[in-house]
């Protein structure tokens, strides 16, 4: 059995700069305001990086292992 989604009415107030830009990038997805803000809003909620992946990435912006040789050498130099 398919689940429907249940969608409740609300209202917010945007910036109005910051509404023109949400329309156009809506627009140029072909998609609505509404959906736009939708996803926008699911994948920063739902795609929200875990300890592992955000210790990795700060390993990446400091450098610590830039040029040691690749996925290997680093595996190598953990153990």
């Amino acid at each position: 059995m398919e689940r429907t989604a249940i969608k409740k009415r609300t209202a917010f107030r945007f910036d109005t700069e910051l509404l023109n830009l949400l329309k156009a990038k809506a627009k140029e997805e072909h998609r609505s305001l509404n959906q736009y803000v939708e996803c926008v809003l699911m994948d920063a909620i739902y795609n929200t990086p875990n300890e592992e992946t955000l210790a990795a990435l700060e390993e990446a912006k400091a450098g610590k292992y830039a040029g040691t040789g690749g996925f290997l050498e680093i595996m190598r130099i953990e153990k």
